[in-house]
């Protein structure tokens, strides 16, 4: 489906499809003729080990070594072969799964640059011809692969060459389909599912990349809301309801109002519903994810500079919404409700201010410190609805929120806040899973105090630690339920590649949301 299916305005032409192809991967147990190989290089005590190219490109130890093919994580080297065949090796490193992660997106890219290198100005057909090959590959597994490596290198080769690009020229050729060749028949039925389960986890980071990668200038809420909504559609069980801005009123969705109230274009609430085996018994998870579609930060203004990339301020909602096609996708036995608060935070004459007192969904009010702490004004008042319009077992809230998550953790991993520290566990242990990486951070009672305010219920943006202190106020519209905050304020965005993530959205969360959810209906 294109984004400009659902879209309401014009511009919408010019977005690429979404959600982006992925690369296809499957486990065989034979080598197929005429498709090009590529084969992993371990490094034992800092040197590559060669037995297994030179046995499956039919060369010796010496022209290897003279190709300087090495077993470092990622490195990739061509190796040419009679009747203008070529081969490739890949280092491994170590064998970790952040590693093998390394081998599929080295591997993913590798063959987008042959690609590009023959489809260039100036390349004669028969080069074309021949790159064009390169749309299909197999690796040759080693003989230890299990189910986590080949989940690790299924996400390598489907993210690593990841691109969403407005562009007037073609799509370029691309990595369509690699074989993974296990050793038997038996292995190959054994790790299968493992790479189908990986390339859901794949399609959910991909589609939380493209939403948030979208430009803001089609990316208002009823673009985002639409859009999600159509995708859900093809996908039988899952149920979404978009909420404009009359309903929001009616209900008393104050945060999301004001948020959205200085931009002509209004806010949406979506609700997407997973029923799981149908049973009331099931457990029931709401997913809560910050849908903010641009952040100027209001009337408390942010500086110019890097302000562009406050159109990925939604990222948390598009790892919440590209996590909920997948659970569907894969028919999860567990009862999932996803609610993503969107609002453009805009500078004008109806913005709201520092100083102004909000009523939020569930009768809290907010007194308002800073317009640029935006995110948890919204996340409030869907955690509230999310408590008494949806009867939780549990919540899970996901956002780009606090810089201060950046200077705590950096930019590549994801703060976890918890009621209950068993909960947070569950998360950390998820992405450990699914391949990224979480660190429990503290809900200091010293600071409970600061959150409660002077001239209304609760105080927005209190003095002190700033990741805390958005946790606390998270807290306070969460009911007493087992609770978990996801701060990916860092990791969420990435300026160079690393392992799977290339510059840009990174689509962080939306697979270690499917891999908790999951968890939880064993």
């Amino acid at each position: 489906m294109s984004g400009s299916a659902t879209s309401t305005s014009s511009t919408d032409a010019i977005l690429p499809v979404i959600p982006t192809a992925l690369v296809e991967v499957d486990v065989v147990e034979r080598w197929r003729d005429g498709i090009p190989a590529a084969v992993p290089i371990r490094a034992v005590d800092g040197e590559p080990e060669l037995d297994t190219p030179c046995e499956v490109f039919g060369v010796d130890a010496g022209m290897l070594r003279a190709l300087d093919v090495s077993g470092k994580a990622g490195e990739v080297r061509t190796v040419p072969l009679p009747e203008a065949r070529f081969g490739w090796t890949v280092g491994s490193g170590d064998g970790s799964s952040a590693n093998w992660r390394s081998v599929g997106a080295a591997l993913a890219r590798a063959a987008r640059a042959r690609l590009e290198e023959a489809g260039a100005d100036g390349g004669a057909p028969e080069d074309l011809g021949e790159a064009l090959d390169v749309e299909y590959l197999q690796f040759r597994l080693p003989a230890e692969a299990d189910e986590e490596l080949v989940a690790a290198l299924t996400l390598g080769l489907a993210l690593g060459d990841y691109r969403f690009r407005v562009t007037s020229h073609p799509a370029p050729p691309r990595l369509r389909k690699v074989l993974l060749v296990a050793e038997t028949g038996e292995d190959a039925q054994r790790l299968r599912p493992a790479a189908s389960r990986a390339r859901e986890w794949a399609s959910a980071t991909a589609l939380a990349r493209d939403l948030a990668n979208t430009p803001s200038n089609v990316k208002d809420p009823a673009w985002l809301a639409g859009t999600a909504a159509g995708l859900a559609d093809s996908v039988p069980g899952l149920r979404t309801t978009v909420r404009d801005e009359k309903w929001l009123s009616e209900n008393g969705f104050g945060g999301v109002l004001a948020v959205g109230g200085g931009s002509a274009r209004p806010p949406r609430l979506l609700e997407m519903h997973w029923d799981g085996t149908g049973s009331s018994e099931a457990r029931h998870v709401v997913l809560v994810g910050k849908g903010i579609t641009f952040d100027t930060g209001g009337i408390s203004l942010k500086p110019a500079d890097g302000m562009e990339m406050m159109r990925t301020d939604m990222a948390g909602g598009g790892a919440v919404i590209g996590a909920m096609l997948a659970v569907a996708r894969l028919e999860l036995p567990v009862r999932v409700t996803a609610l993503v608060p969107m609002a453009e935070n805009h500078v004008s004459g109806s913005a709201y201010r520092p100083g102004d007192v909000v009523r939020h969904y569930d009768g809290t009010t907010t007194e308002v410190a800073n317009t640029d702490a935006e995110g948890r004004m919204v996340m409030a008042d869907a955690l509230g609805y999310a408590v008494r319009g949806h009867d939780p077992d549990m919540l899970v809230d996901v956002a780009t929120l606090t810089g201060a998550m950046k200077v705590a953790l950096g930019l590549r991993t994801g703060g976890v806040f918890s009621s209950e520290p068993s909960f947070g566990e569950r998360v950390c242990s998820a992405g450990e899973r699914a391949g990224e990486s979480w660190w429990p951070m503290p809900l200091s009672e010293d600071h409970v105090e600061d959150v409660r305010g002077t001239n209304a219920d609760v105080r927005q943006a209190p003095q002190g630690p700033g990741g805390v202190m958005a946790a606390l106020f998270l807290r306070e519209f969460t009911g007493g339920l087992p609770w978990a905050h996801l701060d990916i304020a860092g990791p969420g965005r990435a300026d160079e590649n690393y392992e799977e993530v290339v510059p840009g959205a990174t689509g962080f969360a939306a697979r270690t949301l499917v891999e908790l959810v999951a968890g939880l209906g064993e």
